[in-house]
């Protein structure tokens, strides 16, 4: 390994020449408590900055092995040394001087979620941080002196301020990690508890606003209604006692602005642990949840949805139903029917952003249309079936419909923010408006067993590009998956982790004989084993990229409008 004098004679060396020597640069450089890597210099001073890492001995950055025993508390514990070392450099950034890019630093910058990230990575062996940063230029023309001042006056303080146990605020980071035992404690805890989802007395779930996850101000606190209350001894924090939401179907009901979309959202965000300080970090949902929702024009490939919709006009076939425009109701129950094939026993609904014609249809509707003229099952029909028959539960809210009254096993009324337990009140109200279900046969769970096939176009792209557009979406080539609508994707981040894994699961994992579900699988076990740096060769690591579930990732390739199954598998 070369010296940091050595990087800091070739510096001196290529000085005024022209941007492309930077390339020279490229290697490990020993700074004594730590060495750098440079692992991508930039083409020029307008291209995406260079990437970089400090690579330190896990002895001697000295964080105590009990802080990373388990693969929450090292995430954790990643997460911590990432904004600590984002506080450090930014500041810094652009003192360097020159064009373009010359002189940022910049590293991941996490939001209220906890997330496994390329930015930090723990082992036995090393602590790894990845950054990026703009290597100066006047004009086209290097700017060793101030690159030097970068990477030898500005760095160093950083690394040592940030990454060594001695030297940070050791309180803080034990709290943090105190946190993420509680909250394991209480997530590992729901199932045998009969819960699905767990809300502590003084959570702040409002947010200060749409675009902010900042928790409101003067905003009111979530308390329990006596009847749904539960507590549990928490490792750290002691006796917490909160609302625990049981398993089977929960309705939210309540009149406009009175917080009901907000419980939701603060329950589909609650599959992640959250920083303290963000009002929801005792907010705990089972971590395969999933929020449905009706997506109008979607691509669906190869989804068996007869269950909710069959006997469509010109006899289309709903057992392997395949659009590339689908309506609210087909989008929905597509939805529904891959959320439990990715694994999930939770679905999270707002009839706000649902196909009403899916959800419900009320008495007067079944007298006028025939049964034999709609196609659709309504969710109202199978959401006992779907509890009883394949384990899911659903966490319902609805303004407008009464219908579910006749189906919920506990109804909660919001009210200025506070919930009230009204089941009983509710159950008796519904006696006087009895529901008409249509008959309707018995839920089987569909096929399974879809295995897509690759693009084979994707293999002869020389260099194949990928890009991510915030959590919206994200193109494979020339293609573009559309994401906007899964509303769990809560850092960019992830959407740039789904365009790396949809690119790696094409190009090597699948065959056309995986289904769905080895895939998602196969993934799984390679990022929980060697992570997502596994995605690249070595040295192309992104240093941006945060892991998203197991549900978003099936989410993305079924998307995916090049997807393609064997015509043994389309029924042909």
């Amino acid at each position: 390994m070369k010296t940091c004098n050595d990087l800091k004679n070739k510096l001196r060396e290529i000085d005024h020449k022209g941007y492309p020597a930077y390339k020279e640069l490229q290697g490990q450089y020993d700074f004594q408590d730590y060495y750098l890597s440079i692992d991508h210099v930039q083409g020029d001073p307008f291209a995406a900055p260079s990437r970089l890492s400090v690579h330190i001995a896990s002895a001697r950055s000295g964080f105590p092995g009990e802080f990373s025993d388990t693969r929450e508390k090292r995430i954790t514990l990643q997460d911590h040394l990432t904004r600590l070392f984002a506080g450090q450099i930014a500041p810094c950034s652009f003192q360097a001087k020159g064009s373009g890019k010359s002189g940022l630093l910049t590293v991941s910058r996490p939001g209220a979620q906890i997330l496994e990230r390329t930015a930090c990575r723990l082992n036995e062996r090393e602590l790894v941080v990845r950054f990026e940063a703009g290597f100066p230029a006047r004009g086209r023309t290097i700017q060793a002196g101030e690159l030097i001042k970068m990477l030898f006056e500005i760095l160093p303080g950083c690394v040592r301020k940030s990454l060594f146990y001695k030297n940070i605020d050791q309180r803080a980071l034990k709290d943090a990690i105190e946190l993420c035992e509680d909250q394991q404690y209480i997530r590992s805890r729901l199932a045998q508890s009969g819960l699905c989802a767990f809300i502590a007395n003084g959570s702040i779930l409002p947010r200060e606003s749409g675009i902010s996850e900042k928790p409101l101000k003067d905003a009111v606190p979530f308390v329990s209604p006596e009847s749904l209350e539960i507590t549990f001894s928490l490792p750290n924090r002691g006796t917490v006692t909160g609302m625990g939401i049981r398993k089977g179907i929960t309705l939210f009901v309540g009149g406009g602005f009175h917080g009901k979309s907000t419980l939701l959202q603060a329950l589909q965000n609650g599959v992640y642990n959250h920083i303290s300080g963000d009002g929801r970090e005792l907010v705990i949902t089972e971590g395969s949840g999933v929020k449905l929702r009706a997506e109008d024009g979607r691509s669906i490939r190869n989804v068996d949805i007869s269950p909710f919709i069959k006997d469509l006009p010109g006899r289309k076939d709903t057992v392997h139903f395949s659009t590339e425009d689908a309506s609210g109701s087909t989008s929905q129950a597509a939805n529904l029917i891959e959320a439990v094939e990715s694994g999930s026993s939770l679905l999270l609904i707002d009839e706000d952003t649902s196909a009403t014609n899916f959800m419900v249809r009320d008495e007067l509707m079944q007298q006028v249309i025939a049964a034999k003229e709609e196609p659709i099952t309504p969710f109202i029909d199978r959401v006992r079936e779907l509890y009883r028959e394949w384990g899911v539960s659903s966490v319902i809210v609805a303004g407008s419909s009464g219908s579910y009254f006749h189906v919920a096993d506990t109804i909660i009324q919001m009210k200025e923010y506070e919930p009230l337990d009204i089941t009983e009140k509710a159950r008796k109200a519904a006696q006087n408006f009895p529901i008409r279900q249509e008959r309707k046969e018995k839920l089987a769970m569909p096929s399974q067993k879809r295995s897509p096939r690759p693009n084979a176009a994707l293999k002869k792209e020389e260099r194949l590009k990928w890009k991510a557009f915030g959590t919206s979406e994200l193109s494979l080539a020339k293609d573009t998956v559309e994401l906007r609508y899964l509303e769990q994707l809560k850092d960019p981040e992830q959407t740039a982790a789904l365009a790396c894994i949809l690119r790696y699961l094409e190009l090597h994992v699948m065959d056309g004989r995986k289904t769905m579900q080895e895939l998602a699988e196969a993934m799984e076990k390679q990022l929980d084993e060697k992570g997502l740096e596994s995605l690249f060769d070595k040295g192309q690591v992104k240093s941006s990229l945060a892991r998203p579930r197991r549900q978003e990732i099936e989410a993305c390739v079924k998307r995916y409008r090049k997807l393609f199954f064997s015509d043994d598998l389309l029924g042909k």
